[in-house]
């Protein structure tokens, strides 16, 4: 028996503020290649393309058309970015969400306006700081020193301790910068979203919502950070990103 084909449906990317339609260079989610374009009602627009009304699955290829039509899109507006995979049934339905979350839209886009979300990661340098910690803490040094000359399978309980005391400096320096680096930065942020690290040696991994009239005091503030800490860590700075980690809207559709 042959498949049924999927109903025809309108993928949207994100939110605008817009009196009238546009099209964009980017390609839709899919295979397809659908063309993206908006539609607008009482001031406001989706950004949306073409497509069949099933299940997107998050492949790295359907992520990376998501946010890419979204970047898209926000070098020439402020966006809202909706929540992936939200599948409307026509342009008439995307009108009457319009006008159904006029107010809510409304807001948002007054709340980012002007504003640019920017990433900051740090991480330690492996060779560096485990070199720090063993010249930094005596307790783990003069352990290491009374076992050196004794057989390894004799030293079993005192190299776990080293480990673990290893471990718990690591944890006591990655916290004392990730408060400097935040202490820095976040005056300068109207918001914060502090995310999780990955691996024992990461220090940071937070999103800053920026009046974009600060961005550049922020930038230096960040060169600071890396010009004082650079010789221990790795930092990587993230300009032109949508506003991913401060509004990810859910339409019901």
């Amino acid at each position: 028996m042959a498949d049924v084909p999927a109903k025809e449906g309108k993928y949207i990317y994100c939110i605008i503020a817009a009196t009238a339609p546009e099209t964009f260079s980017s390609r839709g989610i899919g295979a397809r290649g659908d063309a993206i374009y908006s539609v607008c009602g009482d001031g406001l627009a989706a950004v949306l393309s073409n497509s069949p009304v099933k299940p997107h699955s998050a492949t790295r290829d359907n992520l990376m058309a998501h946010e890419i039509a979204i970047e898209e899109v926000m070098k020439t507006h402020t966006v809202l970015p909706v929540r992936f995979c939200t599948i409307a049934a026509s342009d008439d339905q995307i009108r009457e969400i319009l006008q159904k979350e006029h107010a809510r839209f409304k807001d948002l886009l007054d709340k980012f306006t002007s504003k640019k979300e920017l990433g900051v990661k740090a991480i330690f340098k492996e060779e560096v700081i485990f070199a720090e910690i063993q010249n930094k803490y005596k307790a783990i040094t003069d352990l290491k020193a009374s076992i050196i000359s004794l057989p390894a399978e004799k030293t079993y309980f005192q190299r776990m301790k080293i480990g673990e005391m290893v471990e718990a400096a690591l944890k006591t320096e990655v916290e004392q910068l990730k408060h400097e680096i935040l202490r820095q930065l976040t005056p300068l942020a109207v918001e914060v979203k502090i995310n999780s690290t990955f691996g024992e040696r990461m220090i940071v991994n937070a999103a800053f919502l920026v009046e974009k009239d600060a961005e550049e005091k922020f930038y230096r503030c960040v060169n600071d950070i890396d010009a004082k800490h650079g010789a221990r860590m790795k930092m990587k700075y993230v300009c032109e990103v949508p506003p991913f980690n401060f509004v990810n809207l859910t339409i019901k559709v």
